[in-house]
């Protein structure tokens, strides 16, 4: 089989593996759980990936690997980067490891058609991030952990802000809104009251809330003016984190790909969107955005694919495997 790698992508809710050979060729893949190192601690986290990873060596035969390309949610700091790489290479899965935030993987999915790792991706998913990388190596990135680091919205910051705003509403302290009443209807409750209540008692977990991030765009889609407001915020913070990534990087007046993913932007909600390829335009007239649609695990084969200096038809052959199974990434607004 010649030279293996091993990509992981490994997000809050899931993780995604693939043993790939010299030749792109994918010999194995398997799906496993959520990685949260910052809620179990790292080796409990890591014992998540194992599972899949020893999946996906039986189904391709290896029992290691040459070299490892690790993208991790919550893998933020640069001293986290250090200390999860450490915990993958006590498992000795590869000879090299190389571990990077999953921004990355996000990244480079959506550069397929690109010569060279060159652009910037905003990821909005449960939380919100941005990464860019140039192909000499520099990349520009952001903490990303939470309001701590200057961070707003994301899947559950924007259900938090929706609830918020909608608890004044029904009390007297805000404006009115009709996420006083979509929100609690969702959970078949009759008021903000009754589901406050429920979500302070644990009788609603809070780890639900994300389910009300839909109910925000839905509400703001039928022209409620606080919903619609919080949709516009998240586009200026996407615009404005890929702006900063742009101009750390020397791109804001190169013609460069600006990739979407996440579930909040890859669910292609038009005013989110739209308002995105708006503001794009005006702060980085030559960038273009696009919503990634492949598996981020691509993007950390890719990755290891270049460390390795695979040939130019390794390129091709994997990604021909994953468009086979997936939707490529079209412009925002298709």
């Amino acid at each position: 089989m010649g030279m293996t790698v091993l990509a992981i992508d490994a997000g809050n809710s899931k993780t995604d593996v693939a043993v790939v050979a010299a030749d792109g060729t994918v010999v194995g893949t398997a799906r496993g759980g959520g990685f949260q190192p910052h809620r179990t601690n790292v080796e409990p986290a890591v014992d998540v990936l194992a599972e899949a990873v020893t999946r996906a060596f039986a189904q391709a035969g290896v029992a290691s690997v040459d070299h490892v390309s690790a993208c991790l949610a919550n893998a933020d700091l640069p001293v986290e980067e250090r200390q999860l790489a450490a915990a993958l290479t006590a498992r000795r899965w590869g000879s090299a490891v190389d571990v990077r935030n999953d921004t990355f993987a996000v990244l480079r999915a959506g550069l397929l058609e690109d010569a060279e790792p060159r652009g910037v991706a905003v990821v909005c998913g449960a939380g919100v991030n941005c990464a860019g990388m140039l192909p000499d190596g520099r990349t520009a990135r952001f903490p990303a952990i939470g309001r701590l680091s200057g961070d707003w919205g994301g899947g559950g910051g924007l259900a938090e802000e929706a609830i918020w705003f909608a608890a004044r509403a029904e009390d007297g302290r805000g404006e009115a809104t009709a996420l006083a009443d979509t929100l609690p209807a969702h959970f078949s409750l009759p008021s903000m009251y009754a589901l406050i209540e429920a979500m302070h008692l644990g009788r609603i977990p809070m780890a639900r809330r994300h389910e009300l991030t839909p109910v925000l765009f839905a509400t703001a889609a039928s022209g409620d003016p606080v919903a619609r407001s919080l949709v516009d915020r998240m586009a200026d913070e996407v615009v404005s984190m890929a702006t900063v990534a742009l101009r750390r990087l020397d791109l804001l007046d190169s013609p460069v790909p600006v990739l979407l993913g996440g579930s909040v932007l890859a669910a292609r909600h038009p005013q989110l969107n739209d308002r995105v390829t708006t503001l794009l335009s005006e702060h980085a007239p030559q960038a273009t955005p696009r919503v990634v649609a492949e598996r981020p695990v691509l993007g950390a084969a890719l990755l290891a694919l270049d460390t390795a200096g695979a040939p130019p038809e390794a390129y091709t052959r994997i990604r021909a495997h994953y468009r086979s199974t997936q939707p490529r990434s079209s412009p925002c607004g298709d």
